[in-house]
């Protein structure tokens, strides 16, 4: 492995465990990077990977995990957003639809994956004709000179067909339907996989440092002032320019330079349930219209996905909160087309995510706010992007970083990261052709070779690795059917995963995907993570203790009527830790820990 006084000019190593975290931080406070990204959602992510494969010195910093905000509780599809074709923002769903070829076909192969949806027809003739024609054009505007779409074509069904492709419908309501395509993608593994490819591109990419402060000379932002919470080590970072990829926090980090910021960003919440797959039964997810916006059923593995909601927050960031209502709105609307109708008994998990949109001003709905994104250089050395959606991350962080690269000395050669797949991409597909022969090898079910093809790509061959050295980690985890001990393990020495909640919320989704949301599988968990990490008996404790108690937060919040009940609910649960603070733990590959705060 690298180090700092003998660095690889090319690549490091895939791995993104506390060695390598270590020394990106010995790295970033003893040389001036480039390029310094706060924020390690997927733009922030994003932009590393762009900066560093356009050869500058690259740093990226992220106060809690990656993933932890907005980009691990979206509605995991990658899409062009066809209700944008009504409000007439062509150019925006044409680059949206372009992305999410690239994404399918070239990009991400291996984490991005086409899913079918209905659009249900509940009057004759006009209505038909005006959303066949709206699909008609969603079609065309997916194609590009150098790439087809990557899925298939909109179709036409009678209520004939319906009533065999998804029975659970209500046919005395629907009298037909249209299906299309897009693609979903599993939103905080895609982060921490963009993440990793930053690091083996050379970027110095650290998780829980937060950003405390700018340093300033003569009016110029030349570095952070930064804190590593998990030692209490303070530090500063200097860097030529520093870009702003803090979404929903992005007044927040314009505060700390101490001028007034051109960009506002207003927070939306979105809310979504997940139920079992066999609630209701249908070949297709769907879009539905709701009064405000749409409603989407996403096929999500063994679940449902069911949202959006999208309404104003103005509580606390870090834990947005689902309310009664929330969960009451979406099933009222899903209930109005299915014949079965769910109840809050069918809900097995809820999560709440905030959206941060461009707002000119404070009057009007979110639902109306502009889903484009901005750049803006508001102060010299701190370029800002805000706005935009998960799916045109690239097209961000390329902007975000040609504003940086604009300001710096010297010729910075263009993005290139349309041509630069993510770690476990190259190789996918004949990975896949051979996947029984894998299973074979390594005396597992097929299926469970295509659970971990589909997440991990051709790195599967780093987790049979441990499954072959340690096969007691080739069990599923207590609660769930779907993710082995081997991932927990793999989460901690290879993806950045340094605290329970990493695991069970973003590495994996048993927090959403379990009736008991992951409560069954936190102490095995936990040990897993505490022969990989050096956890001893108390560390293992407090970790399992911290994520109950965060459980139990959520679900009272969700039986509260309102936002500012349910806040105050879910804000019981305390957050996690620093490492610093308990007294002997320490993590591979760390220095001697500082006095926590």
């Amino acid at each position: 492995m690298a180090t700092t006084k003998n660095r690889r000019p090319v690549s490091r190593s895939r791995k993104l465990g506390p060695e390598e975290r270590a020394e990106a931080i010995a790295t970033m406070r003893d040389r001036e990077v480039d390029v310094l990204v706060i924020g390690g959602g997927i733009v922030g992510a994003g932009s590393a990977l762009d900066a560093a494969t356009r050869g500058l010195r690259t740093g990226l910093i992220e106060a809690r995990d990656f993933a932890s905000g907005t980009s691990s509780r979206s509605s995991k599809l990658i899409h062009g957003g066809i209700r944008y074709l009504e409000q007439f923002n062509f150019g925006l769903v044409r680059e949206a639809l372009i992305e999410r070829g690239l994404l399918l076909q070239r990009l991400a192969p291996h984490i991005v994956k086409p899913v079918k949806f209905l659009y249900p027809l509940q009057t004759p003739l006009a209505e038909r004709f005006y959303i066949g024609a709206g699909m008609a054009m969603y079609d065309a505007f997916s194609y590009t000179g150098f790439m087809k779409p990557g899925v298939p074509l909109h179709k036409h069904y009678s209520k004939k067909q319906l009533q065999r492709e998804a029975p659970s419908l209500d046919t005395d309501k629907i009298i037909g339907g249209l299906s299309y395509y897009d693609a979903q993608v599993d939103d905080a593994r895609y982060v921490a996989t963009l993440a990793r490819t930053a690091s083996s591109y050379g970027a110095h990419v650290a998780p829980r440092v937060r950003a405390e402060g700018f340093l300033k000379v003569g009016g110029r932002v030349v570095g952070v002032q930064a804190h590593d919470v998990e030692t209490g080590e303070k530090f500063e970072i200097r860097a030529k320019q520093v870009v702003n990829a803090t979404g929903v926090w992005t007044g927040d980090t314009q505060a700390m330079v101490g001028t007034r910021g051109q960009v506002k960003v207003r927070a939306s919440k979105g809310v979504h349930l997940v139920v079992p797959r066999d609630r209701f039964h249908s070949t297709m997810g769907l879009l539905l219209r709701t009064e405000k916006s749409v409603l989407f059923v996403i096929p999500w593995g063994r679940h449902w996905i069911i949202g959006t909601t999208d309404t104003d927050w103005e509580l606390d960031k870090a834990h947005p909160a689902a309310t009664a209502a929330d969960i009451d709105y979406i099933l009222e609307h899903v209930n109005s087309v299915l014949s079965a109708k769910l109840t809050r008994d069918d809900v097995e998990g809820v999560y709440a995510g905030l959206r941060p949109l461009l707002a000119a001003n404070d009057d009007g709905s979110t639902a109306s706010l502009s889903r484009e994104h901005h750049v803006a250089h508001t102060v010299p050395g701190l370029v800002i992007i805000a706005g935009g959606k998960f799916t045109t991350y690239r097209v961000m962080a390329k902007d975000a970083i040609d504003e940086a690269a604009a300001a710096l000395d010297g010729r910075v050669p263009e993005s290139c990261t349309e041509q630069i797949p993510l770690i476990g991409a190259e190789g996918y597909r004949a990975a896949w052709n051979k996947r029984a022969k894998i299973a074979r090898a390594f005396g597992v079910h097929t299926v469970r070779i295509e659970h971990l093809l589909n997440r991990y790509g051709v790195m599967t061959d780093e987790l049979l690795d441990i499954i072959r050295e340690s096969p007691e980690l080739a069990e599923p985890l207590p609660g769930t059917e779907d993710y082995i001990g081997a991932e927990v393990r793999y989460a901690c020495t290879h993806e950045g995963a340094l605290h329970l909640d990493d695991v069970l919320t973003r590495r994996t989704r048993i927090s959403i995907e379990s009736w008991d949301r992951g409560v069954a599988a936190a102490p095995v968990a936990a040990r897993i993570m505490a022969d990989a990490l050096g956890w001893d008996d108390a560390r293992v404790e407090h970790e399992v203790n911290t994520y109950n108690k965060r459980v139990k937060a959520e679900l009272e919040s969700q039986e509260l009527p309102d936002d500012e009940s349910a806040d105050r609910a879910r804000l019981e649960a305390p957050d996690i830790i620093p490492l610093g603070s308990l007294p002997t733990q320490q993590p591979v590959g760390t220095r001697e820990p500082a006095q926590a705060e």
